[in-house]
């Protein structure tokens, strides 16, 4: 994970990540080292990024600007909407206020162990 000023936007890093992702464990033989697939929202749609996707093996699934919804990518973005409105759920996670970073991940890491413990209460 990284941290980026608020002032900047996302998409700067976008490759970063991709490079972070860890082997993907699944069928015998040597583990994926990316996905096959890359959703994002509307922010990301521009032709040096979708490039830079396509030239790592990755197809983008990047909705467009200017075109209706009905892409099908709200499915998956519902997943990230609703795991930020748990993060929210703890209000010291609303706004940021730690200016250490360190801090600022050691209680997103807290929260997240307080959400998975909820949700297994909750099952069990």
């Amino acid at each position: 994970m990284a941290l980026t000023g608020g002032n900047r936007h996302d998409v700067t890093q976008l490759l970063p990540l991709i490079d972070k992702v860890p082997p993907v464990r699944g069928r015998r033989g040597r583990p994926r080292r990316r996905p096959d697939e890359l959703y994002a929202d509307r922010a990301y749609d521009h032709d040096k990024y979708r490039k830079a996707v396509r030239a790592k093996g990755i197809r983008p699934r990047i909705a467009r600007r200017g075109q209706p919804h009905g892409s099908g990518l709200g499915v998956y973005r519902w997943v990230i909407e609703r795991t930020i409105a748990w993060y929210h759920g703890m209000k010291r996670l609303r706004i940021r206020w730690e200016r250490r970073d360190d801090i600022h991940e050691a209680f997103l890491a807290l929260a997240t162990c307080i959400i998975t413990y909820r949700h297994v209460v909750r099952l069990c």
